[in-house]
């Protein structure tokens, strides 16, 4: 099990999370569950995200687990906002797209199934990826003043 303590607080990751379609509804507003939970996209340059550069984290709208740092965020100049690399490859997931008449690969938050939005191979070095994700499936934290993004951290417990 993992322990995931970030600056907006601690997320336990026991399973996926599992909520019915209903309590999704009241948890989430219209604009995120439609991107969550049906797949949607927001308008691309009209995003909360796209040129925001502020030192910190984005989570999971959904269910709060930490996917991106700053410090991996970069203009790509396609309306959304697009990182480099998640903050924890285990954090999300990445599934095959062939919706639209287009080949893709649709990255989703490994704890709550969220649709996030989808990675391609033009991105910047050193990876070559860029992250293309939906505002509206994030959430962003600040980093604490002084702290520093490169100061998160990871505390790993066993279970028996």
């Amino acid at each position: 099990m993992t322990l995931l303590c970030v600056l907006m607080g601690c997320n336990i990751d026991y399973d996926t999370m599992i909520l019915s379609e209903t309590d999704w509804k009241e948890r989430l507003t219209s604009e995120q569950y439609f991107i969550l939970r049906e797949a949607g996209t927001e308008a691309p340059f009209t995003n909360a995200f796209d040129k925001h550069f502020e030192e910190g984290g984005y989570s999971c709208a959904g269910c709060g687990e930490l996917l991106f740092r700053s410090t991996e965020k970069f203009d790509s100049g396609c309306g959304w906002p697009a990182f480099t690399m998640p903050w924890n490859e285990e954090s999300i997931t990445k599934h095959e797209d062939n919706t639209l008449g287009m080949k893709r690969i649709e990255v989703r938050c490994a704890n709550c199934e969220g649709h996030l939005g989808h990675v391609f191979e033009d991105g910047p070095p050193p990876t070559g990826t860029r992250y293309c994700i939906n505002s509206g499936a994030m959430k962003f934290a600040s980093a604490v003043e002084g702290s520093g993004s490169d100061k998160w951290e990871v505390a790993t417990f066993g279970g028996g």
